[in-house]
């Protein structure tokens, strides 16, 4: 496996990046910063995994917000 110490993401599984964020923001703050309707709508780490996974516009944006957070 190569090394990418230049990348914040590497290692960091989409799961957890989801529920640090959770955990930082909440559902209702998560869904008003990222207007998708699996963070606004009955939401749920399983469904927004789901939706994250095969939405690559989507997890750019939880992606952004992830670097955001660490970087404070």
């Amino acid at each position: 496996m190569e090394q990418q110490p230049n990348n914040p993401l590497h290692g960091v599984k989409l799961q957890q990046i989801l529920e640090q964020l959770v955990d930082i923001y909440g559902w209702n703050d998560l869904g008003k910063i990222i207007t998708i309707r699996c963070f606004t709508h009955d939401p749920s780490i399983k469904s927004s995994l789901k939706f994250l996974r095969t939405t690559p516009w989507a997890r750019d944006k939880v992606e952004e917000l992830y670097l955001e957070s660490i970087a404070k």
